[in-house]
């Protein structure tokens, strides 16, 4: 089984819109999205949730009524001002408490008791190109990546179920922790950029993050006529990084209408032959052909 993620410094690149059309041209495939954040791929390739579970991470204290005496010790404890007064006794709210334990340990009428934190929910979606997986944030919670690595194993063991050979993994925007846990266990990574300058000092910390990881990357250069200049930047930026930029797609400005009815890039008749063509690059990658030499990454320059 191959694992191929796509990777953008920013948001706003376009890479889910061009993870999407991937999936169709690789259909049957299961497709990922890690950006539990905000997750939108589900959105474009459709099809019904058949699986949902929860997502736990985290301990939060909770009070005992009954228990309670109204003493107040707890609530001079609690550095997060996450206990509340509610006459004649106290509770804490959830949204505040970091599951620190000192309430527990100082309450002396065993009052407060710890439970788990359910921090959200993944889902398994049955799609036209096969299968979906996505999770949830729930609001106030922390991204530590936990839910990420759930996404991209529940992707893993739904394409050995489906006999499937292929797993596309959408990651989140940045090059923080869900990223991390996005890239662990990935055979190839494909970094979608844009000619502009945040594009480009996004891209430059991606393909610095990627050399730490000795994952082999290529580069898509999406809505490049915007500016020759950065393109030729971004060139010359992936060349010095030891990164292969596998081409370019135009802006077409009828895509963002056609992404609010559900239709991918690949429905376009000007951008669909560029996709096809980038993906035959990717599946031609050394790291995805049986028996070939592996990709060689070169450490990045200090």
């Amino acid at each position: 089984m191959k694992v191929i993620a796509f990777i953008s410094g920013k948001g706003g690149t376009g890479k889910t819109s061009i993870v999407a059309s991937f999936a169709r041209l690789a259909a049957p495939v299961v497709a990922a999205d890690c950006d539990v954040d905000a997750a939108n791929l589900a959105l474009l390739l459709g099809g019904t949730v058949d699986q949902q579970e929860r997502f736990f991470a985290g301990e939060l204290a909770q009070i005992d009524p009954d228990r309670c005496t109204g003493c107040g010790v707890c609530f001079e404890r609690c550095r997060f001002d996450a206990i509340r007064p509610v006459d004649p006794i106290f509770e804490i709210d959830p949204l505040a408490c970091e599951g620190c334990r000192v309430c527990l340990q100082a309450c002396e009428f065993d009052a407060v008791t710890l439970v788990n934190n359910e921090a959200g929910k993944v889902m398994v979606q049955t799609a036209p190109t096969g299968a979906v997986i996505q999770a949830a944030l729930e609001p106030a919670q922390s991204n530590s990546g936990k839910l990420v690595t759930r996404v991209r194993v529940l992707a893993r063991e739904k394409a050995g179920s489906m006999e499937l050979e292929l797993v596309l993994l959408d990651g989140p925007p940045g090059i923080g922790c869900p990223v991390h846990a996005t890239l662990a266990d990935v055979d190839l990574v494909v970094v979608v950029t844009e000619p502009t300058p945040s594009g480009e000092h996004d891209l430059a910390r991606g393909l610095e993050l990627l050399h730490q990881f000795r994952r082999p990357a290529l580069v898509i250069i999406n809505k490049a006529d915007l500016s020759a200049t950065m393109v030729k930047r971004i060139h010359r930026l992936c060349e010095s990084l030891d990164a292969e930029v596998i081409g370019e797609l135009p802006f077409v400005s009828t895509v963002p209408a056609a992404l609010a009815q559900r239709q991918t890039m690949v429905d376009d008749e000007t951008l669909r032959p560029l996709l096809e063509a980038l993906w035959a690059r990717i599946q031609s990658h050394p790291a995805l052909v049986p028996d070939s030499e592996p990709a060689v990454v070169k450490a990045a320059t200090p």
